[in-house]
């Protein structure tokens, strides 16, 4: 072979491989494109950043996390012959179920005593339970919780107020006492005009939330209680009760409003299930632009990561107990 031909030859093959080279970059440089993703741009507001293309695999963005959506549990009766942990564990279920605070409507305690040791007894119980969730507890009375002057006289020295009121993300809250005077199953006239001037004081709250023990809407007696006069400065705004005290789960709808009676939270019952309003439950209330969301929550149906039921007997056993039942007394 001839010297130049040789070297035709090579210039060939360096044009060949000039062209498997170049040919390299472009499929790397393609490659490249295809696993290595934009960087996120961030949504309008912060929190969620994420790649939109022109086909995506979600539905929306609009991300179920209002400024003013906020959280609360409502816990029910305990006693009226409670069960015991199913209070205590209630408590460990809250906490993993977060709320920002915990409403209570009552009968927090046995009570029904004139023996101070014994009554402070309960208090301190009960208090080491409370002491254990991780968000605020708002006590509210109920009958076993104010039987006798002597057990309102112990209140007032533990708690103050037997009946006040609240303000979270414009949303009044009235905390108030159907056992005012104790044994009454109805609100003084003090407590009314406190609910009259605590509305006036808060015109343009968005929604309003009343807690209070026993549902005296019902009662026979409700033309002369007090609870006609509180329906009456509540008219004109958006509002829901909560009650318990019968120890049966059941919805109410008064001038257009929902009240809700509560079943227990360890309290006295048979424990029926839902078709009689018997069970053990604590109600979360989502509180969104356009009213309250509640969720009854089944005690029986919040697990740890576990799955071992906390600070009770272990599963399965519960619904094997002979239920305890206490007639209310009103």
């Amino acid at each position: 072979m001839t010297p130049s031909r040789d070297k035709d030859e090579s210039k060939k093959s360096l044009a060949a491989s000039l062209v498997v080279v170049s040919l390299l970059a472009v499929a790397v440089a393609f490659s490249r494109q295809d696993i290595t993703p934009p960087s996120p741009i961030p949504l309008a507001g912060g929190g969620m950043q994420v790649t939109k293309e022109e086909r995506n695999p979600w539905t929306h963005l609009n991300v179920n996390n209002d400024s003013e959506q906020f959280k609360f549990v409502v816990v029910s009766d305990r006693t009226g012959g409670h069960r015991e942990k199913i209070f205590s564990r209630a408590v460990e279920q809250i906490n993993l179920l977060q709320p920002e605070f915990v409403v209570s409507v009552g009968d927090l305690i046995e009570g029904y005593s004139v023996d101070p040791e014994r009554i402070n007894g309960q208090w301190k119980e009960f208090e080491s339970f409370t002491a254990r969730l991780e968000m605020p507890f708002f006590y509210c009375p109920g009958n076993h919780d104010l039987t006798n002057p002597k057990m309102v006289e112990i209140w007032q020295g533990k708690f103050g107020r037997r009946y006040y009121s609240f303000v979270y993300r414009n949303v009044l809250f009235l905390m108030l006492c159907s056992e005012d005077p104790p044994g009454s199953s109805s609100m003084s006239a003090e407590q009314v005009a406190f609910v009259k001037k605590t509305l006036e004081a808060h015109p343009n709250v968005r929604w309003t939330i009343a807690a209070l023990h026993k549902p005296i809407w019902t009662s026979p007696n409700v033309e002369n209680n007090g609870w006609l006069e509180v329906e009456q400065a509540l008219a004109g705004r958006p509002y829901t009760v909560f009650a318990g005290h019968v120890h049966r789960y059941q919805k109410f709808v008064r001038n257009g409003m929902n009240y809700y009676q509560l079943a227990t939270t360890g309290g006295g019952s048979r424990l029926r299930g839902v078709e009689f309003g018997e069970f053990d439950q604590i109600a979360q209330v989502t509180m969104k632009k356009d009213g309250p969301l509640i969720a009854n929550i089944m005690l029986n149906g919040v697990y740890p990561e576990n799955m071992k039921l906390p600070d009770t007997i272990e599963p399965g056993i519960l619904s094997e107990r002979p239920p305890v039942v206490v007639p209310k007394k009103e």
